[in-house]
């Protein structure tokens, strides 16, 4: 099979069928949601912001990834350019991904925390206010305790930078069963265990970065939701589960676009976030890889089509 063939032959091309006629409306003009751009979400690649900013103005995304280590090295002039095509497009700033690697040796974090404070300053200049990044949900040397205290000390140092340049700082917990088991010491992987790490951390301005699939393989529910407030989470991301598939044998890099199965309760989900009053951002993370064998356009064509759908589930 040819790679235009295993395109062809792929259910994500579903997703495409949504925009054969008028794109079906995501839901009221005041939502307070914006459906975001992440381009290596969806396997997009872009060589700069503005050419991000294009593709997602184009495909009637609401809010765009910021490319945190290009916006620190920008001249101010470039910066105000770049603000200034945002807007220009309707778009607002999703959350930028954390350039700090915390999950390995002393050193690699430390390079990283030492460069954080020119990338957050790019990011504050830029208008940027949310970050985020995700927690490894097992490690093969640290047990859960020893894990716990150096996730403690290295998330505050870093979240301590962040604030200094007004920056919410996002954590994801990974629920995937499969990979909660797949080195030696299962850590973090409930929306529980996420709070309690959280409130042990020595600021207050990080939160929660929420994704459907983690939410419905650690078996989170609507009302664990629901006691949230819209100031614990930061980012939002939207997955399906394949189908006839166990939960506890879904692997993490094969996912389904936003609704595209039915098997996560999307629109529960949702409301519960309305509820909340969240105003936030809210991506597609499928990692799915005949989605990531398209290009660019037909990718984001996808995505949106699919998140637009997503969001057409809300009421009132």
């Amino acid at each position: 099979m040819n790679r235009r063939e295993f395109v062809q032959s792929s259910s994500v091309l579903a997703a495409v069928a949504l925009t054969s006629g008028p794109l079906r409306a995501a839901t009221s003009p005041g939502r307070k949601i914006q459906i975001a751009l992440t381009p290596g979400s969806i396997g997009v690649i872009v060589k700069s912001q503005r050419e991000l900013n294009e593709l997602a103005h184009r495909h009637r995304f609401e809010a765009v990834e910021p490319r945190a280590e290009e916006l620190a090295t920008m001249s101010p002039a470039q910066i105000a350019a770049t603000i200034s095509d945002v807007k220009a497009k309707g778009l607002t700033w999703a959350a930028a991904g954390l350039t700090v690697d915390f999950r390995k040796d002393d050193a690699t974090f430390r390079d990283g925390l030492g460069k954080l404070p020119k990338i957050a300053a790019g990011l504050q200049t830029a208008g940027v206010s949310r970050v985020g990044t995700w927690l490894a949900p097992s490690h093969g040397e640290l047990t859960y305790r020893a894990n716990y205290r150096q996730h403690v000390v290295r998330l505050t140092e870093i979240a301590r930078v962040l604030q200094d340049h007004g920056l919410r700082f996002g954590l994801e917990y990974v629920g995937t069963q499969l990979s909660m088991v797949g080195k030696k010491y299962p850590f973090v992987h409930t929306l529980a265990e996420a709070r309690e790490l959280i409130a042990d951390l020595g600021t207050r301005n990080v939160g929660l970065v929420l994704d459907t699939w983690h939410w419905w393989t650690a078996g989170d529910t609507v009302a664990d939701l629901r006691g949230l407030t819209n100031a614990e989470v930061v980012s939002v991301d939207l997955n399906d589960a394949p189908k006839d598939l166990a939960k506890a044998q879904q692997k993490d890099n094969e996912r389904e676009l936003p609704v595209a199965t039915g098997v996560i309760d999307t629109a529960g989900f949702l409301q519960a976030l309305v509820s909340i009053n969240y105003d936030g951002p809210v991506r597609p993370e499928p990692f799915n890889k005949i989605l990531n064998a398209l290009d660019n356009d037909p990718a984001c064509v996808a995505a949106s089509a699919a998140m637009h759908q997503a969001l057409g589930l809300i009421r009132g």
